[in-house]
């Protein structure tokens, strides 16, 4: 079989069909997400278009520039149907005489309901018990109302009122109540509107009918923008329109600063140099398994002639390895689709944003890679660290495993590094967009008009908070002084952003088997370099050993998460504390 070669330089694509960052899977389901999730939609803008000082985290299967420019698409159009439904309500309430007025009670009381319950899966008792009365009290005083409001414009109101006149009773007209006379009993709108007629307003059917009308043009305007969404996600968000870029209406559509912000993005995402905050100096990169350290003292093996062993020996003795795991078995035919016959294999070099004064002074001009990874290869690393990384995008670029490997020589001592992360699916309700989307669409105008119907009474509040951040940002943007601002290192990933809290079974199978893959090569490497350079292996292979047998470096599972590997290991999703606790025997000595 004829084994392509495989390109030594880090900006170079490794061999076999490798999808662009720009036309992924998880891209386009972020980019998809930003419609359907205004809470994801705004920490992306905050992060990316906001904070502009910020150099954006390293983008691994995904065009974060992408990202954002749906992003702000999507809160555009949002904010024109909140406007729209904030206008429809502002004129309703006079033209109706205050009667709308009623309905924004269970709109305020649907509006509160979530953020009364909180974003966890399973809320305390004190949170989900108030939260479901308010959804419940909004939603039948709604019915009410609207049941209320259907009884007056069909001439209820007037019927009683004809009924208490006949029998000499004062009507509605003369007492300013919607039923008969004083001496009659109330009907079913003297206990629904009581305030309205003492106040002198009087119901009419024509008032009722104003109602019916604006709450119907509401509810068009929920709907004409959940059909926009769905346009959206069959076009430009289609599997067979999105892998071209340049036909994007999302890019094309934004003004100079997004486009300023774009070609810094893409400028910085990709690159094998990366900028990192001193606190988060792998984000991006997913969920940390065990981070191990591994050190020997280098014994010279007087059965064997020694050679210099420096890091870069080592390195160059462990990607051949890693390269080998791109090839299939020889009886295997050429149907195999294993992820590992496409990992990626490249030499980055962190660096701190700190010290920088503008974000345009990062070293990201051509020679800064080779020129730093030349003097930090072989250092023993504060700051400035150079790492092996080697990538598996499995599942269409949404199961991202990345193995960070770092060799150092000191002291006659050999420090072996492994930082293996992973990046979870992205989330299970971004996933459905093309579901939602195509079960919208094929809907009959019955399905569609309940759908709408039932989103009315929480639009008022929930258009009115829409516009409230729209102004917080817009006040953030003119007040916050972010473009002149020192610049940072990446916050948050948008990636991390839009992932999952857990995998399942077939995910964690394959992370397991990625890194298992990688790291069984790397300690290989290691052996085969210590072995040809003169020195003893023993006590590197019993290292490894117990390292392999208890399961250490996987053994603390993804934050957040069911993964876990190994022979001991056990899913938890306690804390950074915690795990760390339990992967300490891991460092040093193994």
């Amino acid at each position: 079989m004829t084994t392509a070669s495989v390109p030594r330089q880090p900006q170079a694509a490794p061999p076999g069909p490798v999808t662009p960052p720009h036309a992924s899977e998880a891209t386009r389901l972020l980019c998809a997400g930003t419609y359907l999730d205004s809470g994801y939609r705004d920490r992306v803008i905050e992060q990316l278009h906001l904070n502009e000082q910020r150099i954006v985290a390293p983008s691994l299967g995904l065009d974060a520039a992408r990202v954002l420019a749906h992003a702000l698409r999507a809160r555009r159009q949002e904010l024109l149907w909140a406007g729209a439904i904030i206008g429809l309500w502002v004129i309703g309430l006079p033209l109706t005489g205050g009667l709308l007025g009623f309905a924004l009670v269970p709109s305020l009381m649907l509006a509160v309901a979530p953020w009364v319950r909180g974003k966890s899966g399973n809320p305390p008792l004190y949170r989900w018990l108030p939260a479901l009365l308010l959804r419940w009290w909004g939603r039948i005083g709604f019915a009410v109302f609207l049941a209320a409001t259907l009884f007056l414009a069909f001439g209820g109101g007037d019927d009683d009122s004809a009924y208490g006149s006949s029998y000499g009773g004062s009507s509605s007209y003369d007492d300013g109540y919607f039923g008969g006379s004083y001496g009659d009993s109330p009907d079913v709108t003297d206990l629904l509107f009581p305030d309205v007629g003492r106040a002198g307003g009087l119901v009419d059917p024509l008032q009722a009918w104003l109602v019916i009308v604006v709450l119907a043009l509401i509810a068009a305007c929920v709907a004409a923008q959940r059909g926009q969404f769905a346009r959206a996600v069959s076009a430009e968000l289609s599997p067979q329109r999105f892998p071209d870029a340049a036909g994007d209406p999302a890019e094309r559509a934004e003004g100079p600063r997004f486009q300023r912000l774009k070609e810094r993005i893409r400028l910085e995402q990709h690159a094998p140099l990366v900028m990192y905050h001193e606190k988060r100096p792998f984000c991006g990169a997913g969920a940390a398994y065990e981070t191990w350290v591994l050190a020997v003292e280098l014994r010279p093996d007087e059965s064997r002639e020694q050679l210099p062993l420096n890091n870069r020996a080592v390195l160059e003795k462990i990607r051949p390895l890693l390269e080998q795991l791109r090839l299939p078995s020889e009886f295997a035919g050429h149907t195999v689709r294993d992820r590992l016959r496409w990992l990626e294999i490249d030499e980055c070099v962190f660096l701190p944003a700190e010290g920088l004064r503008r974000r345009e002074e990062a070293p990201y001009h051509p020679g800064a890679f080779e020129e730093h990874r030349a003097r930090a290869v072989e250092e023993g690393a504060e700051k400035r660290r150079h790492f092996l990384r080697i990538r598996v995008g499995g599942w269409e670029e949404e199961l991202v495993v990345t193995v960070f490997v770092r060799v150092h020589t000191q002291g006659r001592m050999l420090m072996l590094e492994i930082a293996p992360h992973v990046l979870l699916p992205v989330r299970e309700d971004f996933k459905d967009a093309d579901r939602a989307a195509h079960n919208y669409r094929h809907n009959n105008v019955l399905g569609k008009a309940v759908w709408a119907m039932a989103r009315v009474p929480g639009s008022a509040a929930g258009s009115l908070a829409t516009l409230g951040r729209g102004v917080a940002y817009l006040w953030k943007l003119l007040t916050g002084g972010f473009a002149g601002a020192l610049p940072d290192g990446p916050a948050l990933s948008v990636r991390e952003l839009g992932s999952m809290d857990e995998g399942s079974t077939f995910q964690e199978m394959d992370a397991y088997r990625y890194l298992r893959s990688v790291q069984d090569r790397v300690a290989h490497g290691v052996l085969t370099a210590l072995a040809e350079s003169g020195y003893q292996t023993g006590e590197f292979v019993q290292k490894i050993v117990n390292i392999s047998s208890g399961g250490v470096h996987v053994e603390g599972g993804v934050h957040g998460s069911t993964f876990a590997a190994g022979k001991y290991a056990t899913a938890s999703s306690g804390t950074a504390s915690q795990n760390s606790q339990k992967g300490s025997g891991s460092n040093g000595n193994g």
